[in-house]
C-alpha cells in the first residue's frame, strides 16, 4: 500500500501540494513513484516559470517509463528542487520529502479542486 499523508491536496495525475502560506511544494505522490520505478532524471521549470493548474510542467523519467508532470496549481515557480538534478532517485526513497518545485500560489481556491488523503487513497486504490 502506498504512503499518503494528511494534510496534503493530490491530483488524479499523482501530483501532491504541501501548502505553507503563500507557497506549495509540489511533487509526486508515493503511488507514483512506485509504479515509475528506478527514478533516473528529472526534468523540471526554471525559476520565474509560471505553472497553470492542469498543464505540463516537466517530467519524471524512470528505467521503465517516462511521466509529464502535470501542475496541481498555477502559479512562478521560486524554487526548484536543484538536490534532483544529481540524484533523482531521492523521489523513490522519500516522494513526499523531495518536492520537485515550489509555487507562488496565484490562485488558492485551485486547492478546492483536489483531493484530500482520504479521497486521493480511494482514488489510487481503484
Amino acid at each position: 500500500m502506498a504512503k499518503v499523508i494528511e494534510g496534503l491536496y493530490y491530483s488524479e495525475s499523482h501530483e501532491f501540494v504541501r501548502v505553507e502560506g503563500e507557497y506549495g511544494f509540489v511533487g509526486i505522490t508515493d503511488y507514483a513513484q512506485n509504479a515509475l520505478g528506478n527514478v533516473v532524471y528529472v526534468d523540471m521549470p526554471e525559476v520565474d516559470d509560471e505553472v497553470t493548474a492542469g498543464e505540463e510542467f516537466g517530467a519524471v523519467e524512470s528505467v521503465k517509463a517516462a511521466s509529464d508532470l502535470i501542475s496541481p496549481v498555477s502559479g512562478t515557480v521560486v524554487e526548484i528542487n536543484e538536490a534532483l538534478e544529481d540524484t533523482p532517485e531521492l523521489i523513490n526513497q522519500d516522494a513526499f520529502e523531495n518536492w520537485i518545485i515550489k509555487v507562488e500560489l496565484s490562485d488558492k481556491s485551485e486547492l478546492d479542486n483536489l483531493m484530500d488523503a482520504a479521497a486521493y487513497e480511494a482514488f489510487s486504490e481503484k
